[in-house]
């Protein structure tokens, strides 16, 4: 990989603290835009939902997975709604955003206020080495990975695999792992209500939905949906954080707006995939201002164009961010597997790595 490319060194360019207050014009929810824009995700959905349905019982299973993959894009676009919804930003009232967010989370097979709660904990601990693994992906140091047993240097590889990453990772992401409240097990019965009350809506769903169209049809007509969906979601989160320009601190040199600004990308999407997935791609504003509606995402960058310069990736570009996978201290960069093991046999390498399996 080459050397990420230098941040902008404009002097008269806002510090990450002076954006945050900047941003805060634009923090105000629009109820008519929002009940809007769940009406045009939520109805379609439904909609192109029953049309699956209706051809596969016609026996065209083809058409119905066809039609999975745009009612994919409005199950991802509800999860957006309900992400906004968590941050309260999506109305202007705190009980409208968690109503409506639960209601989704069933849909999404996600509990509302658990991953709430572990969501906001990722946004006040991003990009900091001492505070990892809540609601974020596992990252390692290079020498935190140099001192795995063979054994967890495998178990490490085999979660960063592409075909695990984002093949079976997703499936027991929303299936399994999100059945329990996984890291709030023992603060209290609040995730846990979040929770069981989540299973229990979605089981009632199951069994109806089973009952009149049968279990065959409503799985073989929802699961791929909800697949494609959890697949692009886990993608879309990998490419926000897992780009070779962000920055990770020890506890000591963390600053949060700083990591906020730079530890996440400008994800630039063509128009139609900003649109399925909420101007998600809009990541490193999220983070300075989380209770931007995403519907105005992208008048900040227009308002404000030195922001588009700041963690951009396109589309192309991002299928190089796959490799990256150990935040490398010295050189303040995310590095592949490869390049560990060139540096391993390279002469003169003034910190030699053992080879790795």
């Amino acid at each position: 990989m080459t050397t990420p490319p230098a941040r902008p060194s404009n002097s008269t360019a806002p510090d990450a603290k002076t954006w945050t207050r900047i941003l805060a014009d634009y923090g105000t929810p629009n109820r008519l835009r929002s009940i809007g824009e769940l009406t045009i995700t939520a109805l379609p959905l439904i909609g192109l939902w029953t049309a699956a349905w209706f051809a596969f019982s016609l026996g065209h299973a083809w058409a119905s997975l066809l039609i999975a993959i745009p009612a994919a894009g409005f199950l991802l676009r509800l999860f957006m709604i309900q992400h906004d919804c968590g941050h309260g930003a999506f109305f202007p009232e705190r009980q409208a955003n968690d109503w409506v967010g639960r209601v989704i989370g069933v849909l999404t097979l996600t509990p509302y206020d658990c991953w709430r709660r572990s969501h906001a904990i990722h946004h006040a601990t991003t990009g900091n080495l001492d505070r990892r693994g809540y609601g974020d992906l596992d990252t390692l140091t290079v020498s935190e990975y140099d001192g795995l047993s063979w054994w967890g240097r495998l178990k490490y590889r085999l979660y960063r695999n592409p075909l695990i990453m984002f093949g079976l990772g997703p499936a027991y992401v929303f299936l399994l792992q999100q059945r329990l409240p996984i890291g709030f097990m023992r603060t209290g019965w609040k995730p846990w209500l979040s929770t069981m009350a989540t299973n229990l809506a979605i089981a009632l769903i199951i069994v109806g939905l089973s009952w009149l169209i049968g279990i065959k049809a409503f799985l073989l007509v929802h699961l791929p949906i909800m697949l494609l969906a959890a697949t692009a979601g886990v993608w879309l989160f990998y490419v926000q954080h897992q780009f070779e320009a962000t920055t990770w601190d020890r506890n000591e040199r963390w600053n949060l707006h700083q990591a906020a600004l730079h530890g996440s990308s400008y994800y630039d999407l063509p128009a139609p995939l900003r649109w399925f997935t909420a101007n998600i791609g809009i990541h490193h504003v999220h983070h300075l201002a989380s209770r931007i509606p995403y519907y105005r995402l992208p008048r900040v960058l227009r308002d404000h164009p030195e922001l588009s310069d700041v963690g951009h990736i396109t589309l192309m570009e991002s299928f190089r961010c796959v490799p990256l996978v150990l935040w490398d201290e010295a050189q303040r960069r995310l590095v592949s597997f490869r390049e560990l093991r060139a540096r391993a046999v390279r002469p003169g390498w003034a910190e030699p790595v053992a080879l790795r399996p």
